[in-house]
């Protein structure tokens, strides 16, 4: 009889996923998928810069990690599944804007719109599974949605290729207009109405978090064109740290705070925060070089690249399928650490890749990057949402899914400044000592610097200009993975140090006097 039950709560768990997997998908690859379109952008009539390459990337990262949060509380406040067919509806608007983009700041609103979506809809699929399903499956659910999360980075770069390939950047968002209908009447017709609570909306805290995370990516991004000692990049730093700290303030005064401070003093809570930024910093960071390495070093096609991140489709989620049960083995702690370890080694070979790797061994490395993800990703995502109450579901995912996006935007800014300062300082000198606005566009696009370099007419000088821009790119690509192996070794110890080995198997939720007690 036990195992009757057993069988038909795994069936009920495998069903409630199945319908919000397109949804999370859709809403995780978009932050994937415009990487693959990153050179077909630059060499368009919109010919952005690598800092303006970077805010389209991160327009839609950055709306959507700050938002998450206080669209997983409007989700428990007026109904998850209203939130999510809401959602989608502007996530498809959002995406026909950016495909009708005749300017970088259109496209960068389009984009801006479809985060906001995607912020309605991606807290509210946890949360909204986890209250369909038996305490004792809430395990295999977080397990099975943080391998969504992971496989919707790799589908974006699969489906990203593919569009690309066979339109152009706009077909890209073309299609997810259709996805992001098909997503929502899914929803629809297949997920249960949730009792909505009746707390009030925290806004102004919603207004402070976006406005500081706005700030600090501004001041990284626009470093290396300003420099990082230039008035606009100081001040939007200072900025940011004003803002972030006025919104500590106000939300350990708020009555009905949209994330409290304090519950960070929850071990759950703060490590798995801190890891899940760290390892998302990491992989959508490599996503961001990853995409150009291929398309201007190796020379593929944008399909072609897309199918070249394979071997983390299938590292990923097999070692997050069976981390659950390595984690009731050998502990959350050790399943964490070496998870995060085998993520740095992935980087730090990858590090070393030049235009002669072959993609043999580069599959290779991209293998290991993606188990390691899935070995740190459930047992870190489980400690967040165990640690807080089940009223507290939408907030709970939310801040899972806000520390995954916040990671992204920052690995994205982060590689991305590397990267533009290492390659404008070690282009050829023949680039480097064109003038005016033709070298200003050479030393901020790869793609722009490798057109002027195949159109010098004399053979000899031309190969010597290519080859040394795309030494210049891979000695970007270097520093800036090398960086992130540095800051997420730091963070994987002070990660481990603090994890308490409680099992991640451990259903118990804690109450709301629970909560207030801690």
């Amino acid at each position: 009889m036990t195992a009757t039950v057993t069988t038909a709560s795994r069936t009920r768990t495998t069903l409630a996923v199945a319908a919000i997997a397109p949804a999370v998908i859709l809403a995780i690859g978009m932050v994937a998928a415009v990487n693959l379109a990153i050179p077909a952008l630059q060499a368009s009539d919109l010919r952005p810069s690598v800092s303006g390459t970077a805010w389209i990337v991160d327009s839609y990262t950055l709306v959507f990690a700050c938002l998450l949060i206080p669209a997983g509380a409007l989700g428990d406040r007026f109904g998850r599944k209203r939130g999510m067919l809401i959602g989608m509806a502007v996530f498809a608007a959002g995406s026909a804007i950016a495909a009708l983009a005749p300017s970088v700041a259109v496209l960068m609103c389009g984009r801006a719109l479809s985060g906001i979506g995607a912020a309605l809809v991606l807290p509210a699929t946890l949360a909204a599974t986890l209250a369909g399903v038996e305490p004792p499956e809430r395990p295999r659910v977080v397990a099975l949605w943080s391998a969504l999360t992971g496989v919707g980075g790799v589908f974006g770069n699969l489906g990203g290729g593919l569009a690309v390939e066979l339109g152009d950047w706009r077909a890209l968002f073309w299609a997810a207009v259709p996805i992001a209908l098909v997503a929502g009447a899914l929803i629809a017709s297949r997920v249960p109405d949730q009792i909505p609570h009746d707390d009030p909306v925290d806004g102004g805290g919603a207004v402070l978090l976006t406005a500081g995370g706005v700030a600090l990516l501004y001041g990284i991004i626009d470093a290396p064109m300003r420099g990082w000692g230039s008035s606009q990049v100081l001040g939007s730093l200072i900025v940011a740290a004003v803002l972030l700290a006025s919104f500590a303030w106000y939300e350990t005064r708020c009555e009905y705070p949209m994330l409290d401070p304090r519950l960070f003093r929850l071990s759950g809570v703060r490590v798995g925060s801190l890891g899940i930024t760290a390892l998302f910093f990491a992989l959508f960071g490599l996503f961001y070089v990853n995409a150009q390495y291929l398309q201007d070093v190796k020379g593929y096609s944008p399909l072609l690249t897309g199918v070249c991140i394979l071997p983390v489709a299938v590292t990923f989620p097999v070692t997050s399928a069976g981390s659950t049960r390595l984690a009731a083995r050998i502990g959350v702690q050790a399943t964490v650490a070496a998870g995060l370890l085998c993520l740095c080694c992935g980087l730090t070979l990858l590090s070393f890749a030049t235009l002669a790797t072959p993609y043999g061994l580069y599959g290779a490395m991209l293998a290991i990057t993606g188990a390691g993800c899935g070995l740190a990703l459930p047992p870190l995502s489980g400690m967040i949402v165990h640690a807080l109450p089940p009223t507290h579901a939408g907030v709970g995912s939310g801040l899972n899914s806000t520390t995954r996006e916040l990671g992204s935007a920052l690995g994205v800014a982060v590689l991305s400044t590397i990267l533009a300062s290492r390659f404008a300082s070690h282009l050829p000198a023949g680039l480097r000592a064109l003038h005016g606005a033709q070298r200003h566009v050479i030393q901020h696009s790869v793609t722009a610097a490798l057109q002027y370099a195949s159109s010098v007419p004399t053979a000899g000088v031309r190969a010597r200009l290519v080859d040394g821009t795309r030494d210049a790119f891979i000695s970007g690509t270097s520093a800036g993975l090398r960086v992130g192996v540095a800051l997420l070794l730091l963070t994987s110890v002070v990660v481990v140090r603090q994890q308490r080995s409680a099992p991640i198997a451990d259903t118990t939720q804690p109450t709301d006097t629970d909560l207030e007690a801690r």
